[in-house]
């Protein structure tokens, strides 16, 4: 067969196709760090020294992974990312603000604050923002920690 190429498995590194003694093989490629991702509803208001985000699931399921990954997540930055069409639209990290997270019956209240007013307004404004894009068509994905805890789409 003349049109046909054959492939050998990589043994130690060597990917033997292209390879010789003297020139080492390419590494093993590693596999992809993924996690589902549970769909929420998710509520944005602002509230006095920052914003409230209150996510409810109605899959328990949903809920329970959503409630442990803010579990294990809890103390790292929230961000709240807004894509449309696959294209990330708006990307607001919570720098500015101190992010607690508190579990219901249904999902979670995540508070984002700050006592400086500065800090407050760039919170509020960043609530403002994706509320827009969440009623403008926008899914929004909550993480913390660089890790998505749920997403939402209006």
């Amino acid at each position: 067969m003349t049109g046909t190429m054959m492939m050998e498995r990589p043994m130690n590194g060597m990917t033997g196709m292209g390879t010789s003694p003297m020139m080492p093989g390419t590494a093993t490629p590693m596999s992809p760090n993924m996690v589902m991702v549970p769909r929420c509803t998710m509520k944005m208001e602002k509230c006095t020294g920052g914003m409230k985000v209150t996510c409810t699931c109605t899959d328990p399921a949903s809920c329970a992974m959503m409630q442990n990954l803010c579990t294990m997540m809890a103390g790292g930055m929230c961000t709240f990312c807004c894509m449309m069409n696959g294209m990330m639209v708006c990307c607001c990290n919570m720098t500015m603000g101190m992010c607690k997270c508190e579990m219901t019956k249904d999902g979670c209240i995540i508070t984002c604050t700050s006592g400086d007013k500065g800090c407050c307004d760039m919170i509020q404004g960043c609530c403002d923002c994706v509320m827009a894009c969440m009623k403008a068509g926008c899914t929004c994905c909550m993480m913390m920690g660089g890790t998505p805890v749920c997403c939402c789409t209006c």
